[in-house]
């Protein structure tokens, strides 16, 4: 995954990437595989961001407790983005609302924004992949 393309001067010229995140953290691996490839990511120095939609959300929500599924909680790992400088974390509005949740019950600072501007911000990145 170079995420890099060259440029009529011959320099390389980073790629926006933006990852779709659409499924709950645990039952099945999109959420673990999406964290773990926007980290690789961010290790290539490429614009990585985030977007939570529908069940999405729920990878961010406070409070995990997943003893009882018997699975490793990974959700602190979302409070380790910041380290890796990927700090554009998006959260569909309509997707909250529908939940009962808000910004505040979530584990790290994200900005909410309703399906419009993310389908506006969507159409900015170069690469869009959806978990």
């Amino acid at each position: 995954m170079s995420g890099m393309e060259e440029n009529e001067g011959g320099t390389d010229k980073v790629k926006r990437f933006m990852f779709l995140n659409r499924k709950a953290p645990y039952g099945t691996i999109y959420a673990l595989e999406s964290l773990e490839v926007v980290l690789i990511g961010a290790a290539f120095d490429q614009n990585v961001s985030m977007v939570f939609v529908d069940d999405g959300v729920y990878q961010l929500k406070k409070g995990q407790q997943t003893k009882d599924i018997g699975q490793k909680n990974f959700s602190p790992t979302y409070r380790a983005l910041e380290d890796y400088d990927i700090e554009k974390l998006y959260v569909e509005q309509e997707s909250l609302e529908a939940r009962g949740l808000t910004a505040d019950d979530l584990l790290v600072p994200v900005e909410v924004l309703p399906s419009a501007a993310l389908g506006a911000l969507m159409e900015e990145q170069d690469v869009v992949l959806s978990f």
